[in-house]
């Protein structure tokens, strides 16, 4: 039986909103929103707003994002996000695991579509799980948003959009691709309207992905790992269905189901061992919005989110961990005046975990959330409360309130106040020996300020300072020799300056980032593992004729792990893709340019540079 370190080790290192679907938003009459044409987010207040318009730091990844990038899973594309830093235990599909603003894996939130597919065992994600082929578009918010999300939120939350059809005809589109490690990829689709009107649109995508990799362990760091290349398999699915009644209804479904293989290393082991995880990831959701009357508006989401692992060695299977989330969503808007608006919802979850290495009770919570965000002129306020009622611990309150002042049409600042908390893991509370029934939620208090400047020559440029300090953490304290017990007695402090710029220069699309933050352990008095003083990235596109070039640029000072030091590192990837005819189009890839030799977490090597071509068609 594996202990929960070595199943983290392995599934995800320690260190989720109802979505209003995709529709059209009223546009904002806020000076800033009025000198930008900025495009519209949903998930810093849980409702459609102007990019420009949120208070949270909020970053959007959209298609041409994701085209030009040259990532192929979430986790890639994420490490291009402001405060955020990815570490892998490997090539595509290995253990990973974000830490935003200095917070653990386990301290923010993924959505898909709304719908929370995280590990209940652990707490987490598999973040690697989710290629790039099925999605439309990514937000990221920064900071403790709780209030809004529940549990899990205090570094932010990451939320996914599957892709959507599209008011036009059926379109069908495919791509092929080879490169380094032996790399394939296949990738189609199709999406459209069935009718002539455009109430019934569809959308289907199927993608597959396969590698040979390379040695995850450095075997100058675990000489007992098996030193053959440790491949991986993926093949995914997306698939929506919407439709809409009348000018005041519309209603629809959306699934998506990521499976994956991976070969990994294990340290402990000896080097003739045969490791593999078998993954899988899904969301069904099924939603409805309507307008009840002018000022009323309510959306329903009835959801599943399940989360898949299995693991293998030598081909005897040695764990089995299944998580259901099964999520209830309720939400209602009333726009109380102009430029006012409250929101009132109600949310269920059911959580439970099928295992054949330990029990747990099934988890059920209830949360009720208000909001409230209004304007007054320059002056713009949000605020947000919730009360999450948990079946095996308690209950926990959370809050958020913000604030923004236009000084002038394109200048803003804003200022916010919020407490967060992360609820027990099942491996917290019931794990064999090291869970402890009555430990109770991590908790977060977070402050910041931030200067905007948003135009349509610029973009959207963002100086954020932030702190956030920890209380409650939960550790592995020994409390006999080789016991150790989950205990409520760690400490924390993050804090930092984050600057980011979505925009452009002229015709040259420019996405950068750069954080400065101090993580630290307050009970050792050291650093976060796995948690760079200094990081950034830059990201640079741009579209001559027929070609549509680019670069990105990543860079991380050092950083301890638990096991040793971590060194600085900076990787270059190029881009380019070339529209042969209006329908195809060739693109390749350099990654890691100049062969950089570094790790993301400790012993575990990161790909060396590599070449990959793709041929595509899209259906005009």
């Amino acid at each position: 039986m594996l202990s929960p370190f070595a199943r983290a080790a392995l599934l995800a290192f320690a260190g989720l909103p109802i979505v209003v679907p995709a529709q059209e938003a009223a546009p904002s009459s806020s000076s800033s929103s009025s000198a930008v044409l900025s495009p519209v987010v949903v998930t810093a207040e849980r409702g459609p707003q102007a990019l420009a318009d949120a208070i949270p730091q909020t970053s959007l990844f959209d298609q041409q994002d994701i085209a030009d990038t040259t990532a192929t899973d979430l986790p890639g594309l994420l490490q291009l996000a402001p405060g955020a830093q990815i570490a892998r235990t490997g090539g595509p599909g290995s253990t990973t695991s974000l830490y935003l603003r200095g917070a653990s894996s386990t301290q923010s939130l993924l959505l898909i579509d709304g719908v929370r597919v995280d590990s209940v065992s652990l707490g987490a994600p598999q973040l690697a799980q989710i290629p790039l082929d099925q999605i439309d578009h990514v937000e990221v918010v920064n900071g403790n948003v709780s209030a809004l999300y529940g549990s899990g939120a205090i570094g932010g939350v990451v939320q996914v959009f599957t892709k959507e059809g599209g008011d036009h005809p059926p379109r069908f589109n495919f791509s092929l691709g080879y490169g380094s490690y032996h790399t394939q990829t296949q990738q189609a689709g199709v999406n459209g309207a069935l009718d002539k009107d455009g109430n019934t649109t569809f959308s289907i995508s199927l993608a597959r992905s396969k590698d040979d990799g390379f040695s995850s362990l450095n075997p100058r760091e675990a000489p007992n790992a098996n030193p053959n290349a440790n491949g991986y398999l993926n093949e995914s699915i997306s698939a929506s269905l919407r439709h809409k009644f009348n000018d005041k209804w519309d209603a629809g479904a959306s699934y998506f189901q990521s499976n994956g293989n991976n070969s990994y290393d294990n340290a402990y082991g000896v080097p003739t061992d045969l490791n593999n995880l078998y993954s899988k990831v899904r969301q069904l959701s099924v939603f409805a919005n309507g307008r009840l009357t002018d000022w009323w508006t309510t959306h329903f989401i009835v959801a599943e989110g399940d989360d898949r692992s299995v693991s293998n060695t030598n081909g005897v299977y040695n764990g089995r961990f299944d998580t259901d989330n099964r999520q209830y969503t309720w939400q209602n808007d009333f726009a109380l005046a102009a430029q006012q608006k409250l929101q009132v919802g109600y949310e269920h979850l059911d959580q439970s975990l099928d295992s054949d290495t330990f029990a747990a009770p099934d988890r059920h919570v209830d949360s009720g959330f208000v909001g409230y965000t209004g304007r007054f002129g320059r002056n713009q306020i949000q605020a947000n409360v919730r009360r999450d009622q948990y079946s095996d611990f308690g209950g926990a309150n959370s809050y958020y309130l913000g604030y923004g002042f236009d000084i002038t049409g394109h200048w803003k600042v804003t200022a916010s106040y919020s407490d967060s908390f992360r609820a027990p893991s099942f491996d917290d509370l019931y794990y064999p020996f090291s869970g402890n029934p009555s430990i109770q939620p991590e908790r977060s208090h977070s402050i910041e300020a931030a200067l905007q400047y948003a135009s349509n020559a610029l973009g959207v440029m963002r100086l954020t300072a932030f702190q956030t300090r920890y209380a409650n953490l939960i550790s592995y304290e020994q409390v006999t020799p080789g016991i150790y017990l989950a205990q409520n007695v760690g400490h924390a402090k993050v804090q930092g300056l984050e600057g980011s710029w979505s925009g452009h220069v002229g015709k040259t699309d420019v996405r950068a980032s750069v954080t400065l933050q101090n993580p630290v352990d307050l009970d050792n008095d050291a650093d976060l593992v796995r948690r760079a003083r200094r990081f950034g990235a830059l990201t640079v596109n741009r579209s001559i004729a027929a070609w549509r070039v680019g670069g990105e640029w990543i860079v991380s000072g050092p950083s301890n792990d638990s096991s040793g030091k971590l060194g600085g590192y900076g990787v270059v990837n190029l881009s380019a893709r070339y529209n042969i005819t209006k329908a195809w189009y060739v693109a390749a890839q350099i990654q890691n340019l100049l062969d950089k030799d570094y790790e993301t977490a400790y012993s575990y090597n990161s790909p060396r540079r590599g070449a990959y071509l793709t041929v595509g068609w899209q259906q005009q």
